[in-house]
């Protein structure tokens, strides 16, 4: 996500921003991106935060909520010296965020189009740290994917690196076919611009354009409408006409086209050293002083907006729950709620002076009444602490059919207010159950006589049918969907198989028994021909799973694989990258023959296996669903 579009690092908050993100008063926008926006807050103890709210955009699109739910867990193992950690995060709200450390310096982007390009050490350093940074990021699982000089934050004792694994949450969600693009054109690898493949090595290959923006002060492979951009970047050679002759061996080997011949991290750390004249020390002197300057002024935080009184009340008076704290969802609550603001009494408080406690000052039988049910939040309603629902206590919200324990009925007090009387009507209520209680009754009392002798075996049949009768239903009627229940089909019983060893391009069929994997020949690049098939490329490493005669779904980690679960999952996809999977990871398979299996995925070959291939094991029910029409 980009700084924001001036000098000032703290723009003010707009009449469509947020006040409070996940219990979090804001202070001010820092920037905002395709992502999504990015706002200043602080903890309860005053240090400050970076909140990202991601686009409406992108919260309505479920398999990104899947996959941003996967990178922030991920992200959350980074601790690493030259990345922001992440502190915070909702993935279930109405629009997701993240919380990170506040980094108080510019991007590269902002100091560069500033300043202008940065000496050979400060280059060197960044180089070196940046470098660092991936090696914790790649070690937890993460390829950066949108690794830019935006995403570099320029701190007083050396870089950090931002937004890891953020874009590979929206990475072939429904909206990359409608105009949003993951990662930037201006700093995508060869293999990302042309078929969307993404390995470590992609960083490395970005990593060679921040070393070289950072040194020209400008992009390598130039500026101008991205598909012009693309074209060069996979056709055609850098433009390192104006880079320093020192940098040239590391950053030519960082852009080569190939991704095996970039250099490892540890190599670009070791050439590094051996380019800088000095040893090379990361220390508050490590940027120009005039980029120091931009530091600076990023210390200088403005503090959350005072909370104002709240607004006196006109009109009706409001009934004891519209202004009441309303349950939270079920899940533990946060450990603090953050400060800055009022914050109307937790529902979850208990003890002496909790609201709506025993012995609550000025409520009658602890039952709670009166101002306290106002509280100072400007708009009017109750703050949640962090992750607490962002739908929870929302203004003017009131959560349907809810009392607060103890609270007198809805209106109770309100000028005028009357106990409701009796409903008029009621007696003909009653005539009327008395009626269908006398007739349920001599039904009953028939049933008891004997049959007649002449109709036994009308007897027999009546008998018969009305064993499964409900009470007061007709024995026509329960007859009927008696034969209905039996004509639907009993579920298929599973079949198992353990331990089958798939080869790269190979492709099994749910409908074989024993099912074993043919070798997919004449599919394409990419597709395979089978209902479950695994993908591999040679030449960029991309390794994937998919169908192409149905549909998949990766299953979360608190399901467990079943013909239930897999009937009832909608988060269909046709392919899946294996680096998403851990041995483990279950995915259901639904054809379009009518066939459904949960394959669960057990690990793939080592480095030192001649053969590449995948472990699963495989359950199927063959003709759980009608087969689609082709």
């Amino acid at each position: 996500m980009s700084s924001a579009p001036s000098n000032d690092p703290f723009q003010p908050l707009k009449a469509d921003d947020p006040a409070v993100v996940g219990g979090y008063r804001l202070a001010a926008v820092l920037g905002a991106g395709g992502m999504g926006k990015v706002y200043l807050s602080y903890t309860p103890g005053g240090r400050p935060l970076a909140i990202k709210v991601i686009r409406a955009e992108f919260s309505e699109d479920p398999e990104f909520r899947r996959r941003f739910q996967q990178e922030v867990r991920a992200a959350q193992r980074v601790q690493g010296l030259y990345t922001a950690p992440v502190i915070d995060s909702d993935t279930e709200g109405a629009q997701p965020w993240l919380a990170t450390a506040y980094v108080p310096g510019p991007s590269l982007a902002h100091a560069v189009a500033r300043h202008g390009q940065l000496p050979l050490r400060s280059v060197l350093l960044l180089t070196v740290g940046v470098a660092e940074a991936l090696g914790v990021i790649h070690g937890a699982g993460i390829v950066h994917r949108d690794l830019k000089p935006a995403n570099v934050l320029l701190a007083a004792d050396g870089p950090r690196v931002i937004d890891f694994g953020i874009a590979r949450a929206a990475d072939t969600t429904a909206l990359t076919g409608t105009g949003v693009s993951v990662g930037t054109p201006a700093f995508m690898s060869p293999e990302q611009a042309a078929v969307g493949t993404v390995t470590p090595a992609t960083d490395v290959f970005a990593l060679g354009q921040i070393a070289a923006y950072a040194a020209i002060g400008a992009p390598a492979f130039g500026d101008g409408p991205s598909h012009a951009v693309l074209y060069r970047i996979v056709h055609e050679d850098p433009d390192l006409g104006r880079l320093p002759e020192a940098l040239r061996p590391l950053v030519t080997r960082c852009l080569s086209r190939d991704p095996a011949d970039r250099p490892t991290l540890t190599d670009i750390i070791r050439m590094c050293h051996e380019i800088s004249p000095e040893p090379l020390r990361q220390g508050e002197d490590w940027l120009p002083r005039a980029v120091a300057g931009s530091i600076t002024e990023r210390h200088q935080l403005p503090a959350p907006a005072p909370t104002p009184p709240p607004k006196p009340t006109t009109g009706p008076a409001p009934t004891p729950t519209q202004y009441s704290p309303q349950p939270p969802a079920p899940g533990p609550a946060h450990p603090y709620t953050p400060t800055g603001y009022a914050v109307a009494a937790a529902p979850t408080q208990t003890g002496p002076g909790a609201p709506g406690a025993p012995g609550f000052p000025g409520t009658p039988g602890g039952v709670p009444a009166g101002p306290w049910q106002q509280n100072t939040h400007p708009q009017g309603y109750a703050t949640p602490p962090p992750h607490y629902p962002s739908g929870f206590a929302q203004p003017g919200y009131q959560q349907p059919g809810y009392q607060h324990p103890g609270s007198p009925p809805s209106g109770w007090g309100s000028p005028g207010f009357q106990p409701a009387g009796p409903r008029p009507g009621r007696a003909g209520l009653i005539v009327a159950a008395s009626v269908i209680g006398a007739l349920v009754v001599l039904g009953v009392i028939g049933s008891l006589l004997p049959d007649d002798p002449d109709t036994s075996g009308k007897g027999d049949r009546a008998s018969s049918s009305s064993n499964g009768a409900s009470s007061g239903g007709g024995s026509g009627d329960t007859a009927d969907s008696g034969d209905k229940a039996r004509e639907k089909p009993a579920d298929p019983e599973p079949v198992t198989y353990k331990g089958i060893d798939m080869t790269a391009n190979y492709a099994l069929k749910l409908a074989d028994h024993p099912p074993r994997p043919q070798e997919d020949t004449g599919s394409g690049v990419s597709y395979g021909k089978g209902d479950f098939y695994f993908y591999w490329d040679s030449l960029f490493g991309d390794e994937r799973v998919g169908s192409a005669n149905g549909k998949l779904v990766v299953l979360k980690n608190s399901q467990k694989g079943s013909l239930e679960v897999c009937r009832q999952e909608t988060r269909y996809t046709e392919k899946i990258d294996l680096e998403q999977l851990t041995s483990g990871s279950q995915i259901c398979v639904l054809s379009k023959a009518g066939h459904i299996a949960v394959v669960t995925y057990r690990g793939k070959a080592g480095p030192d296996d001649p053969s590449r291939y995948i472990t699963l094991d495989l359950t199927v029910w063959r003709n759980a669903e009608e087969a689609q029409q082709s």
